[in-house]
């Protein structure tokens, strides 16, 4: 048996040092606490990271994804294909517009959408195709937008996992119509919960800006500053959706270090891959030469078959005798109660997405972890292999 641990190793935790704590503090003592001058910096130093044209920040990239959705138009009778390999916010945020989700199954060399099945889920309901980059590797975006373009649909990405990620040499984010990010606690920049829009659609731009605030004009943010004004308008019924400066004062922090977190995550996911590439019974996460992976997430499949375990197994013994944390990505959309009896889905609809589910366990992988600690991990899983082989 492996070396066991003293403390818990919990899957993820958000790397927050000293300057983090010092910009928040200063933005307390500026008087701004909501959306203020540390959301627009944070949103012009997103623009240059992703290239893209416009840069709104929000409270959470569900709220992205739907305010992407609503500032399109899209509604009650509308289609949007997705894939059932996700977060439930993906596919929510399509039922709060009035639409329906429609699933396209993944591909299992990929994990991402399977782009050759797409063109078969579509109607003439279907408005718009939401690609999720699963774990921090992008879709196939030139399939995905040759396909848009000929049936005129609306492509809003959803990067909850891909800050960081390119598809060829172009970031994530200047790609498709729209593009939605998360800063969730887990995610590769936390700012506790936060999220980005961004767009190179000058109109799209101004409307989800709009959306965002209770639908007032623009300016309305600042209507207590120096140079603001009193007066507003109220274009359309909105949302209070917006980012406050609390949130962007440690994404600002978060944002500047990116580049050395990116770097740590990478040293980690060789270190499990060099350890795991030639264990029977382990499937190692896809990476495929079309771009650079964030690694927000670390996906091992176990194939039960050939390593004698289940998931299962293996996910209660790294806790309970090893006190090491995991997670699974996903629980598929469509296995959800309210989904299978909405929309009479059965588990066998989408086969690659269900065998993926059964055998995948997210392993730790955040800045803040020690070698000591992914090798704890890689200790661990291969510990659990040996003990069931030699119990066999």
């Amino acid at each position: 048996m492996g070396q066991k641990r003293a403390q818990f190793l919990p899957y993820a935790l958000p790397f927050i040092e000293q300057e983090e704590i010092d910009e928040v503090i200063g933005t307390l003592k500026s008087g701004w606490l909501s959306t203020g001058p540390k959301v627009r910096e944070f949103e012009e130093k997103f623009q240059l990271l992703t290239g893209a044209k416009h840069a709104i920040a929000v409270n959470s990239c569900t709220a992205a994804l739907f305010l992407a959705l609503k500032a399109r138009g899209i509604g009650a009778g509308d289609e949007v294909i997705t894939t059932p390999l996700t977060f439930c916010a993906t596919a929510n945020t399509i039922i709060h517009t009035g639409a329906a989700p429609i699933f396209v199954d993944i591909d299992p060399a990929t994990l991402n959408i399977d782009t050759e099945q797409i063109e078969a889920a579509i109607t003439p309901h279907t408005k718009a195709i939401v690609p999720v980059h699963f774990a921090g590797q992008s879709c196939d975006m030139d399939r995905i937008l040759t396909i848009a373009k000929k049936y005129d649909l609306f492509v809003l990405e959803d990067a909850a996992h891909a800050l960081y990620t390119t598809y060829h040499d172009q970031p994530i984010g200047s790609i498709g119509d729209a593009t939605a990010f998360s800063f969730y606690a887990t995610k590769n920049i936390a700012t506790g919960e936060g999220g980005m829009l961004t767009t190179n659609d000058d109109a799209l731009a101004a409307r989800m800006r709009r959306l965002a605030l209770h639908g007032m004009s623009k300016g309305a943010w600042n209507r207590y500053g120096e140079k603001g004004t009193w007066y507003y308008e109220v274009e359309e019924p909105g949302y209070k959706m917006n980012m406050f400066d609390v949130q962007a004062s440690l994404g600002l922090v978060q944002l500047s270090r990116l580049d050395d977190m990116q770097a740590r995550r990478e040293q980690m996911a060789k270190m499990y891959h060099d350890a795991f590439q030639k264990k029977a019974g382990l499937i190692l996460p896809p990476v495929h030469q079309e771009g650079r992976h964030a690694w927000h997430l670390y996906v091992l499949q176990v194939d039960q078959a050939k390593a004698g375990i289940t998931r299962d197994e293996m996910i209660d013994q790294l806790q309970k005798e090893y006190k090491i944390g995991t997670s699974v990505h996903f629980i598929p959309i469509h296995l959800h109660l309210y989904y299978k009896t909405t929309y009479n889905y059965s588990p066998d609809d989408f086969p690659h997405s269900l065998t993926y589910y059964e055998r995948t366990l997210s392993l730790p992988l955040y800045p803040s972890m020690t070698d000591e600690d992914v090798q704890d991990v890689i200790t661990a899983v291969l510990s659990i292999l040996t003990e069931k082989k030699a119990g066999s």
